[in-house]
């Protein structure tokens, strides 16, 4: 979300309303990063495959190593997350058009990098796609939204909003599906060349829309300093979490990373106290509810590892049974469920207040994870799992969705709503990259020869040369448990009962 309030000019908010033209053109937007960047959790086993010229197990000296595609499917939401409250400012101050015009051709460029990535230079061309990516979400997202609040009201605004939440929730819901298909039936690459073509008939339909801007005396200062310094401390930890194993955990490289992520915590937050105008207001946590959704929305966006390691775990032990298109129509429960069920989540909140879906909804992820954490089972009776397992999590993010954000949001100050649902979106896009790369550390730490919990603890069933990949999901699905529940905890201390909200 942007910094500062959806205001309208008021010579825009007169003379143009928003259209269909307008609002296709703001989903086909939204879809760039939630159904086409989305889809590389599923996929990156294919990716890592053909750029390598053959299975990553069978190549002395990969191309892309396992470790960098993690960080490959990471950085994305990193990126997003790292500048989404930047350029949500920025497109208050110079144009909401503008932005999402620019957030849709950094995807065309990304996703031209990723198409073409081969070769010595995969590596840079990989992880800078998936760089602008990020970037372009950062930029589409509040942008775009914000063009919804100016220039549509009422029931029509209420439609766009929904048009809106369809393309992000339904997008991540068909991601896997979609990448799947593609990756087994033509190509991977072909995903990103469909998603230049989205990205540009998208600038095309919202070409010739008026500009929109905030009002200039609720333009927002910049805070560089805090900005720089909560980047680099973000990046050193990310590189501490996926490369830490590789390096060595005991490192001089990895334990001074570790110092400048610790130290540069510190730092930042003695700045954004000493700012007037800081790019995290440490004010807003004054307020116990927002803390709360806050804290539970970073923890259950990071179970998005969840899903992408149960979907590799598959197509690695079993291969000759899960290509990434058999593998992500598994997960065709959670596409239907998530979409399906996020109006209840709305009625849920008016009949019950906030705490109660959110704890509903994080408790149906929770058990979404138990699901999935009996590897040791027959394949078959696994697929049961996994199937069941994705349409709770759908179900269960559906659920928390809407209330989180109401509770987040609703008491803030009206000067603060603009801040506050920035920093809620950052939450976003940070716990899903955090969590994912902590994940997927887990999955390749296990994979390898070591600690035995499958076949020692659990009583592997069917075929034992897969122990350590099943080991590896089990441990992960349960790290991903452990994230619930402290997303459950946070809820209860926090979130007030009933509808009533802190007033702080």
């Amino acid at each position: 979300m942007s910094t500062t309030q959806a205001v309208a000019a008021p010579a825009a908010k007169r003379t143009f309303q928003g259209n269909d033209k307008l609002l296709t053109g703001i989903v086909l937007g939204v879809l760039t990063f939630w159904l086409f960047a989305g889809t590389v959790g599923t996929i990156a086993r294919a990716i890592l495959t053909d750029i390598n010229g053959g299975p990553i197990d069978d190549i002395a000296t990969p191309l892309v190593s396992l470790n960098q595609m993690n960080l490959a499917v990471s950085i994305t939401a990193l990126f997003s997350g790292l500048f989404i409250v930047v350029f949500g400012g920025l497109a208050d101050r110079i144009g909401r058009v503008k932005i999402a015009m620019a957030g849709n051709v950094l995807n065309i460029v990304g996703s031209l990098l990723l198409a073409l990535a081969s070769g010595s230079a995969a590596l840079p061309m990989l992880l800078t796609g998936r760089a602008l990516q990020g970037l372009s979400a950062a930029c589409i997202m509040p942008a775009t939204m914000a063009l919804v609040k100016t220039y549509w009201d009422g029931p029509q605004r209420q439609r766009a909003v929904s048009m809106w939440s369809i393309g992000s929730w339904g997008g991540s819901g068909i991601a896997a599906l979609f990448g799947g298909f593609v990756a087994s039936a033509y190509d991977w690459r072909v995903i990103f060349y469909v998603s230049i073509v989205v990205s540009l008939v998208a600038i095309w339909l919202m070409r010739g829309t008026p500009e929109s801007k905030a009002d200039a005396g609720s333009h927002r200062r910049l805070d560089l300093p805090g900005l720089a310094v909560f980047m680099v401390t973000v990046l050193a930890l990310m590189i501490v979490l996926i490369f830490g194993r590789q390096i060595g955990w005991g490192s001089p490289l990895t334990l001074a990373l570790g110092i400048v992520a610790v130290v540069g915590a510190v730092v930042f937050v003695r700045i954004e106290r000493s700012r007037e105008v800081p790019f995290i207001d440490f004010a807003l946590f004054k307020n116990t509810t927002f803390t709360g959704a806050t804290l539970s929305n970073f923890l259950l966006n990071g179970t998005i590892g969840l899903l992408i390691v149960s979907q590799q775990m598959l197509q690695i032990a079993r291969p000759e049974m899960f290509d990434p298109w058999r593998a992500g129509l598994l997960t065709i429960g959670y596409a239907v469920a998530i979409i399906a069920f996020i109006r209840v989540g709305e009625k849920l909140l008016r009949r019950f207040g906030p705490r109660k879906p959110m704890l509903w909804g994080s408790g149906i992820v929770g058990l979404a994870c138990l699901a999935l954490i009996p590897t040791n089972v027959l394949v078959g009776q696994y697929q049961v799992l996994a199937i069941v397992s994705y349409t709770l999590f759908g179900i269960g993010l559906a659920f928390y969705a809407t209330p989180s954000t109401d509770a987040a949001l609703s008491n803030l100050p009206p000067a603060q709503a603009g801040a506050g649902a920035g920093i809620y979106k950052m939450a976003s896009s940070l716990g899903g990259a955090i969590g994912a790369a902590i994940s997927l550390t887990i999955f390749t730490s296990f994979l390898g020869p070591g600690v035995s919990i499958v076949g020692d603890l659990l009583v592997t069933q069917g075929i034992h040369t897969n122990e350590a990949v099943r080991q590896a999901g089990a441990v992960t699905f349960l790290f991903n448990l452990v994230i619930v529940v402290v997303s459950i905890v946070s809820i209860l201390v926090t979130v007030p009962k009933g509808r009533k909200y802190n007033e702080d």
